[in-house]
């Protein structure tokens, strides 16, 4: 009888593998399908607040040309839309394993009121999309002047 070493690892891997099957299984897709085919995917991001002066809204999406990405504002609502596209040198019938996500995204994020619309910038380096928006002068704080009233 050969033992095995255990390793957490191992354990984890084999969970994996039986769920990745439970929904192949229950959604009819053939086990060997990639994610290419499932159309749709949500990039994750980051929302934050620079100091008192911007909302910064940061998007991973690796491996995408800025040319593929559209970003709009429709009232207060901040829209990025895209496609990850397979590179061109992958065949369908010649793929063992995606694990990547590809196709296309839409992720809509709702604005405050205090935010200026009209001076958003978007920039796209290193496969992060970076949208600055800066608030409106009369909704950053201010220091007030206490002066005596004699």
């Amino acid at each position: 009888m050969r033992l095995t070493p255990w390793g957490p690892g191992r354990d984890f891997l084999v969970l994996q593998d039986r769920i990745n099957r439970l929904f192949s299984d229950s959604y009819g897709r053939e086990q060997d399908e990639g994610l290419m085919n499932q159309g749709t995917w949500a990039p994750p991001v980051d929302i934050y607040q620079n100091g008192n002066h911007e909302i910064v809204l940061r998007a991973e999406l690796p491996g995408m040309n800025r040319e593929d990405i559209q970003v709009t504002i429709n009232e207060n609502t901040l829209t990025i839309k895209g496609e990850k596209k397979l590179t061109e040198d992958v065949k369908d019938d010649s793929v063992q394993r995606l694990e990547r996500y590809y196709g296309t995204f839409s992720r809509s994020f709702s604005l405050p009121p205090n935010v200026d619309t009209s001076k958003l910038t978007a920039e796209y380096q290193d496969g992060v999309l970076t949208i600055r928006i800066p608030l409106r002068e009369e909704s950053k704080p201010r220091q007030i002047e206490v002066r005596s009233a004699a």
